[in-house]
């Protein structure tokens, strides 16, 4: 065997060691470093090694150095491994020595090569003026990125302006996205609350014009003189169904009132004169009408089937439209510097890195979305509940009866009440003759007439059409599929912001650093999950307010949606800024406007009633909210913070 002399035995020349400060004799520790690692690849660190050793090591640094490093790195390697040859006396074949060596030489010069010759940064300026942006200061060939503070500092293709600018752009673009992925839902959200709407006034619509073409041939003459209380009935409806404060309650019994009053001054033998009729005795014959039960079982079935309808349907669609404001507001709120900068390494800083063709890893890109919208995550419990809420609403209008016969039943149950009101018309007027005194009478109508009248009086009878229930079917099945999809919008929302960004191999990505395997794992959802994100720097002690008033927000809208679903009114507001405005409900020095107490949706809505009265509509009964009283000041305690 003969001794092979090392090919380079020449020190690391002085253009090397100045540009990239290398230390020329390598120090005690790089010795000690350099004995331990050929002890690992030799099997001891005493057994004397041959340069061909030396040249695996150090042949394998520097493949990892010249994709990390580069060029510095790469000669800094060579460098090392040539002054521990020196080192080292063995003898090897020469044929082993030529094959590592042919191995290791054309690396190190196409190290040495991309050394004296930087890569363009032909790449990164066209798609730097692509995005809109100047030329002026992007560099032709890449330079040191010492100055980089977001993107890792290797050669780069970007200055600190860009990577600036970068990052500004980065944040308007998700910020971009996420208000576009509200706006789909809102999106949704409106056309299901345009569908129900339409389709309810045109059910209501309907019962008034069936009402108008029958009652003038089933209740005669009545229907003439009575019109525009029936007018005036249907508008007070759509009124309430629209949200303008009015007692439902009233407004039936109204109807009622006012059939009576004007039945008693058309009753025959009553004269108008004067004194004749006055307002104490109309008040006493309608309290002898309600003890007699003058108009049947008629007011109590209209008041069964209508209210809980008009009660259900006004508190869906205002959930439809409260849930669209709460993803508005949601969708709107900035990101942090913190999101911005990470971001920036997610979306730009491979093209810094002249890997503008890699996408982001997937566990990667989740990581980042996740910790940027930690705060919107927290949305998801309560998001949850009101929709299943609504989901519950939306079924409630398919069973039976269905919505279609709870209004058309509104001129069948003034029918029978008008029946039944002529057929106690003589017991009455005893009653009030003996309770309220008898007023001036003078003979008007013959008993024949009276007759007459009585026989006049048809009830009318409605039947749901297949093509109504067919279409009711339609109704609640497409806005339950609807609701469903949304379900999971916000623990979704990182993986669908992803979709578009993120590759589809788990290797060949980028990483935040490099073309590698992201090997760090996923963090779960929400604000108190972030404590461990690998990617964004979020406080969990602090809480976006704005978001965390729109989860209030959620839980007030559920409270109120599941009170209206057992059929009990409840005032809905406007989903503004300040959540405890007016109309909000919240009982803040004062007494609430219900007798009602909203609980959470744990449990089902209770009905407490104060003994022995009865609840009309929203008049005030005195009762305190306890529960949104409570939710108030969690409100508070949490802006606070």
């Amino acid at each position: 065997m003969r001794t092979v002399q090392w090919l380079h035995a020449e020190p690391v020349n002085c253009r090397v060691a100045a540009r990239c400060h290398l230390q020329v004799e390598p120090t005690s520790t790089q010795r000690e470093n350099t004995s331990t690692r050929v002890g690992r690849a030799t099997g001891s660190a005493q057994a004397p090694v041959s340069r061909a050793v030396f040249i695996s090591v150090y042949l394998s640094e520097l493949l990892y150095y010249h994709d990390r490093e580069r060029t510095c790195a790469a000669e800094r390697a060579f460098s090392a491994a040539e002054l521990a040859s020196h080192r080292v006396s063995d003898t090897m074949d020469v044929t082993a020595t030529v094959l590592l060596l042919s191995l290791a030489v054309p690396v190190l010069l196409s190290a040495d090569s991309v050394g004296s010759k930087a890569r363009s940064c032909a790449d990164v300026r066209q798609f730097y003026s692509g995005k809109g942006f100047t030329l002026n200061g992007v560099p032709q060939s890449e330079i040191s990125g010492e100055h980089l503070r977001v993107c890792p500092q290797g050669y780069t293709c970007c200055t600190s302006a860009m990577e600036e600018t970068l990052v500004a752009l980065s944040r308007r673009e998700l910020e971009g996205l996420v208000r576009e992925a509200g706006r789909s839902i809102q999106a949704t959200l409106n056309a299901q609350y345009r569908s129900f709407d339409t389709y309810f006034l045109e059910l209501l619509d309907g019962s008034e014009r069936w009402l108008e073409s029958e009652f003038p041939e089933a209740v005669g003459g009545l229907y003439e003189r009575n019109a525009g209380l029936f007018r005036d009935l249907y508008r007070d409806l759509r009124q309430f169904y629209r949200g303008i404060p009015l007692s439902l309650d009233e407004a039936l019994d109204d109807l009622w009132t006012r059939l009576l009053e004007r039945r008693i001054k058309a009753t025959p033998n009553i004269t108008m004169a004067t004194d004749g009729l006055t307002d104490d005795f109309l008040e006493c014959g309608v309290k002898q009408a309600e003890a007699l039960q003058l108009y049947g079982e008629a007011p109590r079935q209209m008041k069964t089937a209508l209210v809980p309808t008009l009660i259900t349907a006004r508190a869906f669609t205002q959930a439809l439209t409260s849930a669209g404001e709460v993803v508005r507001k949601v969708s709107q709120v900035p990101l942090s510097a913190e999101c911005n900068r990470a971001i920036m390494k997610l979306v730009y800083c491979g093209q810094c890195r002249g890997l503008g063709g890699l996408k982001p890893c997937p566990n990667y890109c989740t990581n980042v979305m996740k910790g940027c919208l930690a705060n919107q995550a927290d949305l998801q419990a309560e998001w949850e509940s009101l929709i299943d809420a609504l989901l519950e609403v939306a079924a409630s209008f398919g069973a039976s009866p269905g919505l279609d016969s709870a209004l058309f039943s509104i001129p069948v149950r003034i029918s029978e009440g008008l029946l039944s009101l002529q057929d106690g018309m003589d017991t009455f007027r005893s009653k009030v003759w003996q309770a309220c005194g008898t007023p001036t009478v003078e003979p008007t109508e013959s008993a024949g007439s009276e007759d007459r009248r009585k026989r006049s009086i048809t009830v009318l009878h409605y039947k749901s059409s297949s093509t109504a229930a067919v279409r009711l079917e339609v109704q609640v099945s497409d806005v339950s599929s609807k609701l469903k999809e949304m379900l999971q919008f916000w623990l979704q929302l990182p993986a669908a912001l992803c979709k578009s960004k993120a590759a589809s191999s788990t290797d060949r990505c980028w990483n935040g650093n490099t073309k590698a395997r992201y090997l760090l794992e996923v963090i779960g959802d929400g604000l108190a999950s972030q404590i461990n994100n690998p990617e964004v720097d979020v406080d969990i002690t602090k809480p976006d307010m704005s978001v965390r008033q729109q989860i209030m927000q959620l839980k007030i809208t559920t409270s109120r949606l599941l009170t209206a679903l057992s059929g009990q009114d409840v005032d809905f507001q406007d989903n503004s800024d300040d959540i405890s405005g007016s109309g909000s409900g919240l009982c803040l020095g004062q007494a609430c406007v219900h007798s009602r107490v909203l609980v959470s949706r744990g449990n089902r809505p209770r009905y407490y009633t104060p003994g022995n009265k009865r609840v009309k509509g929203t008049a005030n009964q005195g009762l305190p909210c306890n529960n949104l009283v409570l939710l108030l000041l969690a409100s508070v305690v949490l802006l606070r913070r």
